[in-house]
């Protein structure tokens, strides 16, 4: 049974139709404190400057939307809607459309089909792919490493089971990144807080480092604390910060958390924890990452995968 998400994520941004603007007034083209998205709607500039790169592909999702109420989004479009992970700014518009022979690429739209059957959900007047084929969709062409984070959010925030995507996968006709797909299905947890942590895991594993535990509680100073990555026969711990660890709209906040994390980490180790810390630009950069847990004392105990390392951080799908 398919799941149905309650809501959409909504534009970050304003978004303003030129047929609706007011008659007597001059175009919106020509207020330079308006710019244009796609034909017939415009957003504020100060607005979209402000915007992070995924949040500007919102924008441009449903800048399509309102102009084409009729399409159905698939892969980047689908995912940014549903609140997935997004990386960059993806170059393509993509929706679905069953009824074509084949899929096709116009401007900055990507028109998608299937041989198999695929189902659909209209929220708020917009309408999305099955979260099931989104999530299996992008893990047939996104690096293995970011269609992983994909689908650990989807098993944390919509409960998606793995065996089922499994399934679903093998079930379809098409055998285009099959490979790609089952790697990143097969091994989705809903354990991974952030899309930060779920490249983490892949660059740890094609590194031929040891396969941590995720998520483990810890007894601090009196409190519970869970670790990203804990390799407890080792005495060793993992951390990755980034992807909105930390508030970015609350400074104050954000500085008290780094602190409370310091505390935490200096209790950790006077426990005899080792604890290797790195972020997200890190994990995408590899060796800060593989050098962070070699420090910590971390040994791999299998032959890294050159092949896949050179994957992590490179998406050619975004600008």
């Amino acid at each position: 049974m398919d799941i149905v998400p309650r809501s959409l994520r909504a534009s970050p941004a304003p978004l303003i139709r030129a047929s609706h603007a007011p008659r007597s007034g001059p175009p919106l083209w020509r207020d330079e404190s308006l710019l244009r998205v796609r034909a017939g709607v415009y957003t504020v500039r100060a607005a979209w400057e402000a915007l992070k790169p995924w949040e500007r592909y919102l924008v441009r999702v449903h800048a399509f939307a309102s102009a084409r109420q009729d399409a159905v989004f698939s892969h980047e479009s689908a995912a940014s809607l549903l609140g997935l992970p997004v990386f960059g700014h993806p170059r393509a518009i993509h929706i679905f459309d069953g009824r074509r022979s084949r899929s096709v690429t116009y401007g900055d739209v990507t028109v998608h089909t299937s041989a198999d059957e695929r189902t659909n959900c209209s929220i708020a007047g917009i309408r999305v792919s099955a979260i099931e084929d989104v999530v299996i969709d992008l893990a047939r062409v996104l690096p293995p490493a970011f269609g992983l984070a994909v689908a650990d959010a989807a098993a944390r925030s919509f409960g998606l089971d793995t065996p089922r995507l499994l399934d679903l996968a093998a079930a379809q006709q098409t055998t285009f990144g099959a490979r790609r797909a089952l790697w990143a299905l097969s091994r989705a947890t809903p354990l991974a807080e952030s899309p930060a942590e779920s490249v983490s895991r892949a660059v740890i594993e094609w590194c031929g480092f040891p396969t941590p535990a995720l998520q483990t509680e810890h007894g601090v100073d009196g409190r519970i604390y869970r670790s990203d990555f804990c390799w407890p026969e080792r005495k060793i711990i993992g951390e990755v910060d980034g992807w909105m660890k930390y508030s970015d709209t609350d400074a104050a906040a954000a500085a008290e958390a780094v602190r409370a994390e310091k505390r935490r980490e200096d209790a950790l180790r006077r426990q005899g924890w080792h604890v290797a810390r790195w972020d997200y630009a890190g994990a995408l950069r590899v060796e800060a990452l593989r050098g962070a847990l070699l420090s910590a004392g971390l040994q791999p105990v299998r032959r890294s995968e050159g092949a896949a390392l050179v994957s992590v951080g490179r998406n050619t799908r975004s600008m």
